[in-house]
């Protein structure tokens, strides 16, 4: 009796992807092999790894490796691995559904993206694997059995939208992946994958470094068996000397162990001998997984033990902010069966992952001086992540400040370092000035600028949510506060500015001494205290914080993560030059009992929240009181 076959359609994205594929631009389609021959690497680590902490695991482990097999008659390609294997389950989930996160934003850019480079940039940014096949193959066919289980699967795709999947009775342990080859095309870059030569010539380049045996059948005399062949090295990358590996195999590696497509921006080795030993081989990818941000995203290192495959993403390796970073590490100490929850505690793990980290920092901080273009690549695609650090990594704060970059008054385009800023500070200036907000338009436009613009002080332009963050929990660099110019008292003056113009001063707070008073009653419920400000030159007024209040922008994260926070009040500044001011002070002096007059210090308030990207209680009266006064001007 013939077992059933069901026909399946993929998953919307998925079947975007292979039409992405099947019609693909992607010029170098040799690649397909490499993620083919990746994948059946991935099964037999699994495998091995599944042996050690299942004992009585029912697998056959006594020769793993990875077998290609070309039928030029057939045309067809197959890459077949005796690891770990599937069930029909796992089949559906991992082929035909992409339960990547960020796809659908992939599949959106892609569209958008105007010329074909751009669509390879986007392509590599994102691991195709298994999909990679349909660049080469008009039908696949996979045929897996999961160690452990008896009845094995057949799934079949010409990547029309469908795939057909049914039970196999007598299939091998492992995944064999056949893949039936469209004709032969130079132009388009499609060669003759049935020749072993061009396979061999495909393993050597993507895939030497691979640690289990890659086998092709061998040249045989005339009426003999091929005898099949081992075509890669099998030695593990990290464990050669650095003098014996190219940039080339370094590449091919870090695609191996990240599944992207583009080379990275910085290869890290490391090594480690005396009390305890490991090696490490870590990458700076050269641009930012989609899934960076993401809550569900996967995070860490490859952990070896004695090159034998321990843990995918081993988050205990790497901390949170630097998630980005890929590679292997090979520990020679610790048991083949450790845990994740093991790790945690491990004292090991731990000393490891304090010298990657210092590692990756100074490489970075190597980086800004040796290569500036590098820098701002790595910044540009990862700064957000790094700066996470600054409110848990204490032990790191200086370091990562040491290669953090801001943008800044002093260049509009190019931001600037902290060592950079400490080193044009004005003589006397005791403060690294900055200001947070959503844009840098909104920032360089905002009235608390004025003074610092007229002074000529150079001023911190944040504008990453996680600025409003780290900039309350660090104190200071290289022996400098941080002060934000929207919070607090100001003070630019020196001392002999503060002499010649003290009496003027005291004059000044006494002229506005009734008025500040009657406006801090009249807007007492919106606002904290009204004061004169020594920070505006040309506007009437503005709005400030407390120096240890949140500011607007974090007050609004945390409102939008449902979080309950009492009403913030804030204080109104103003400008004692201004006409508005003096006048409004004049007309009360004069009138105080008039009306009009607290309406007057409404629209003051309401103009100073306005400037600052601020947003009004009641939006309608604003405009139904400016219109008012508008009319009477006529």
């Amino acid at each position: 009796m013939t077992a059933p076959i069901e026909t399946l359609e993929f998953q919307s994205e998925a079947r975007q992807l292979l039409q992405l594929m099947i019609h693909s631009i992607y010029s170098n389609k040799d690649t397909f092999l490499r993620e083919l021959v990746s994948n059946a690497s991935d099964a037999l680590d699994k495998l091995r790894l599944e042996s050690y902490r299942d004992k009585d695991l029912e697998a056959d482990t006594a020769d793993l490796h990875i077998a290609i097999e070309t039928d030029p008659a057939a045309r067809t390609l197959t890459v077949r691995d005796n690891g770990i294997g599937m069930t029909r389950e796992e089949v559906v989930a991992l082929i035909g559904t992409i339960a990547k996160s960020g796809t659908a934003d992939f599949l959106t850019k892609l569209k958008e993206a105007k010329d074909a480079a751009a669509s390879q940039d986007l392509i590599g940014q994102f691991g195709v694997g298994f999909y990679a096949s349909f660049m080469v193959a008009d039908k696949v066919t996979l045929v897996t059995r999961r160690a452990g289980t008896t009845e094995g699967v057949r799934w079949e795709s010409a990547g029309e939208g469908t795939y057909t999947i049914q039970p196999v009775e007598d299939a091998p342990q492992g995944t064999a992946v056949t893949l039936h080859l469209k004709p032969e095309d130079a132009e388009d870059h499609l060669y003759d994958y049935t020749s072993p030569a061009k396979i061999r010539e495909i393993v050597k380049r993507y895939s030497d470094f691979i640690t289990w045996p890659i086998r092709m059948a061998g040249e045989a005399a005339e009426g003999e068996e091929p005898k099949a062949e081992t075509v890669n090295s099998m030695k593990a990358l990290w464990a050669r000397s650095s003098s014996e590996v190219t940039e080339d195999e370094y590449h091919e590696f870090y695609k191996h162990v990240s599944h992207d497509w583009q080379d990275p921006l910085e290869t890290i080795r490391l090594q480690a001998e005396g009390t305890f030993e490991y090696q490490a081989l870590l990458f700076l990818p050269s641009h930012a997984p989609m899934d960076l941000f993401l809550r569900e995203r996967k995070r860490g290192v490859q952990l070896y033990v004695k090159r034998v495959f321990i843990m995918d993403d081993c988050e205990s390796l790497v901390p949170e902010y630097l998630r980005f970073v890929k590679g292997v590490v090979d520990a020679q100490d610790l048991s083949l069966n450790v845990s994740r929850e093991i790790l945690q505690q491990d004292r090991q793990i731990q000393l490891i992952r304090r010298r990657l980290v210092k590692k990756v920092l100074s490489t970075v901080k190597t980086m800004m001086t040796a290569d500036a273009e590098k820098y701002a690549t790595f910044w540009r695609e990862f700064g957000r992540a790094v700066k996470e650090g600054l409110l848990d990594d204490f032990e790191n704060r200086e370091a990562i400040l040491e290669i953090s970059s801001f943008g800044s008054t002093h260049d509009t385009e190019k931001p600037t370092s902290l060592r950079e800023y400490v080193e044009r500070m004005k003589d006397g200036q005791q403060h690294i000035y900055y200001m947070t907000g959503e844009s840098r338009s909104a920032i360089e436009n905002s009235p608390h600028m004025e003074a610092f613009r007229a002074k000529g002080y150079e001023v911190l332009v944040l504008t990453d949510p996680i600025d409003e963050m780290w900039v309350d929990a660090v104190p200071g660099f290289d022996g400098k506060q941080f002060q934000s110019i929207a919070k607090g008292q100001v003070d630019l003056e020196s001392d002999e500015d503060k002499k010649a113009t003290e009496v003027a001063r005291e004059q000044q707070n006494k002229d506005f001494e009734s008025l500040l008073a009657w406006m801090g009653t009249a807007l007492g419920d919106t606002v904290k205290e009204v004061r004169l400000s020594s920070r505006l030159t040309t506007s009437p007024a503005c709005i400030v914080g407390d120096t240890h209040d949140l500011t607007p922008t974090l007050e609004k994260m945390y409102r939008a993560m449902g979080q309950e926070l009492p009403p913030i009040k804030r204080i109104l500044e103003l400008n004692p030059e201004h006409a508005l001011v003096t006048g409004l002070r004049e007309a009360h002096a004069s009138r105080p009992e008039d009306a009009g007059l607290a309406e007057t210090a409404e629209l003051l308030y309401g103009m100073a929240l306005l400037a600052e990207g601020g947003e009004l209680a009641d939006p309608s009266r604003f405009i139904k009181l400016l219109a008012g006064r508008l009319e009477k001007t006529l």
